[in-house]
């Protein structure tokens, strides 16, 4: 179990480094609080329905554009600089902005049966006005499709060293 445990933690590192190196390399979001589970998933599950790429894309997908819906329709002229006072404006718009996301978020990954938890930080992650534009929603998508894709090299890599057939992920 220790060398899973070391294992585990250690992909999940080398999944997240390309994010990151890549992040500062452009000074663009390629890195975000949601992307840290999903990596996780990634390397401690490796093979099985929950890492299927379309699921997690998916799901990183319906989320960014449930939260950027949200957030430019009730609090898009708001700023998150700090927490709202008490019983301001500002922080009910905000509250429903992050609301509304996460009704839709799981409404579409249930529709869809593209259900990946960590989807439903990233669209709390939009409607709060962290990554609130459509670039920054495309910028989350295509780190997500790095992530998986990289994931998936990594693992025909193995396989190919091992010499086994194992199917990556579904997809």
């Amino acid at each position: 179990m220790n060398r899973r445990r070391l294992g585990t933690s250690l992909y999940a590192g080398l999944l997240f480094t390309v994010l990151g190196l890549l992040a500062w390399a452009t000074g663009q979001p390629f890195i975000f609080p949601s992307l840290g589970p999903s990596a996780f998933i990634l390397a401690f599950e490796r093979r099985g329905k929950r890492t299927a790429t379309y699921r997690i894309v998916g799901s990183h997908l319906i989320g960014g554009l449930a939260g950027l819906f949200a957030y430019l329709t009730i609090a898009g002229d708001v700023s998150l600089t700090s927490i709202p006072p008490a019983l301001s404006m500002e922080g009910l718009r905000f509250t429903l902005s992050a609301v509304v996301s996460m009704i839709l978020t799981s409404w579409g990954m249930i529709a869809t049966d593209w259900i990946h938890a960590p989807a439903c930080a990233t669209t709390l992650i939009v409607s709060l006005g962290l990554l609130s534009t459509p670039v920054a929603v495309a910028t989350i998508v295509v780190s997500i499709v790095i992530l998986v894709e990289f994931h998936a090299g990594v693992l025909m890599l193995f396989n190919r060293l091992l010499g086994t057939t194992r199917s990556t992920t579904a997809t």
